[in-house]
């Protein structure tokens, strides 16, 4: 085991600070069997961001180029959490300087880059893997355990929901999440998280059918400044074109059942609603993100006038939270930053070497996320083909 870890983040942006906020507190979550954790850099091109997201979470400088962290012999792990398109280039180019990166979903921009980066990860003589953060989600694992120890049994459909209203208004300002081919909007940035949630708990998707995309604002304000994450911000008079989907919805075949999925950057109301049920033999569950500390449950197993869904608190008899909250008692709660901290855990578990048999689960491969990208096209080869069905 090394005798420390140096940690740095690229992107400080929404989700850039929630990976350095999670590096911060991963060593005081479980037992204290990691080496210490240094908290040495974040990167980002706008200074000002980088440098006010170093103070905030105690990070020793900052940076305005990846490759200043690629060249940095006091860093030992990177997160990367910047715009799709850049992935391939600043991965590969970290991975080459021998850095263990983590690296946000999804893999990248397009399916020969995914490729790519995860061919590079094979070769490479440290840990690449991609952040799935859902999958760290107590009520979901809990939900997974059910199904796998039979308790609700075969999984029949699933119905599932991510709606965010970050692109509902025409003044919300153009950023790259509006760029790119079809398919890169809200089913690569939501979509995403939803399809890996569904094969987490249902196994793999055997096919898509279905697929559609839709942009119903077609034109975005150019900002005036710096836009960080999904911030709205003041807008000149000058209009780009919109090139992705702000709304997708497509049908898929599991091994064992179907499902229905549906997203949405447009969905006014919904700041962050991953909503789903999975319905079994024995009984169905049901997760809404907005109440992440419960889960609604109905086991087939009394008089049917009785029967129902009943509400499910988590505690530490769950997954993640026993010795995983600093205050693991019953009711205590738990919300989706608490899932960045797992899976950073996760992540410095496994580069310091510990066996998998003491840690938390693995983080995802890089080739779960070109699975991941591959589903994705698939949907987006079903819209462009009249909603035709596509065989995984």
């Amino acid at each position: 085991m090394a005798d420390s870890l140096g940690v740095a983040v690229i992107g400080a942006g929404m989700a850039g600070k929630a990976h350095a906020a999670a590096y911060r507190t991963a060593s005081a979550l479980y037992s204290p069997v990691l080496p210490p954790v240094r908290l040495v850099s974040i990167g980002d091109v706008n200074a000002e961001f980088g440098s006010l997201a170093a103070k905030r979470f105690g990070y020793d400088r900052h940076e305005i180029s990846w490759q200043a962290i690629a060249e940095a012999d006091d860093i030992d792990v990177v997160s990367v959490v910047i715009a799709n398109s850049l992935h391939r280039e600043v991965v590969e180019g970290l991975l080459a300087a021998g850095k263990h990166v983590l690296c946000e979903k999804p893999l990248s921009d397009s399916i020969e880059d995914a490729r790519a980066m995860a061919e590079a990860a094979r070769s490479a003589g440290s840990i690449a893997r991609i952040g799935f953060t859902f999958r760290r989600t107590p009520g979901i694992a809990y939900i997974r355990d059910l199904i796998r120890t039979g308790v609700l049994g075969n999984v029949l459909h699933f119905s599932g929901r991510y709606w965010t209203d970050y692109g509902f208004s025409p003044s919300a300002p153009m950023s790259w999440r509006y760029k790119g081919g079809p398919g890169s909007g809200a089913l690569a940035d939501v979509g995403s998280h939803l399809t890996y949630v569904a094969e987490f708990l249902c196994g793999d998707i055997k096919s898509i059918s279905g697929g559609r995309l839709s942009t119903v604002i077609d034109k975005r304000p150019l900002p005036l400044g710096a836009v960080m994450g999904h911030d709205h911000a003041a807008v000149s008079d000058t209009f780009e074109p919109v090139e992705n989907d702000d709304y997708a919805v497509f049908s898929a075949e599991f091994e064992n059942g179907a499902g229905g999925f549906e997203v949405s950057r447009v969905a006014a109301g919904h700041a962050n609603s991953l909503i789903f049920e999975v319905f079994c033999e024995n009984g169905a569950a049901r997760f809404d993100q907005r109440r992440p500390a419960e889960i609604e449950l109905f086991l087939n197993d009394g008089p049917a006038n009785e029967n129902g869904y009943r509400q499910v608190i988590l505690g530490p008899g769950h997954p993640y939270i026993a010795g995983g909250l600093a205050m693991d008692a019953p009711s205590v709660g738990f919300g989706q930053n608490d899932a960045f901290g797992y899976q950073a855990r996760a992540f410095l578990e496994e580069v310091a070497g510990l066996s998998e048999a003491d840690s938390l689960p693995r983080c995802a491969t890089f080739d779960e996320g070109v699975r991941n990208m591959e589903l994705l096209g698939a949907v987006t080869e079903s819209a462009l083909d009249n909603g035709k069905k596509i065989t995984l």
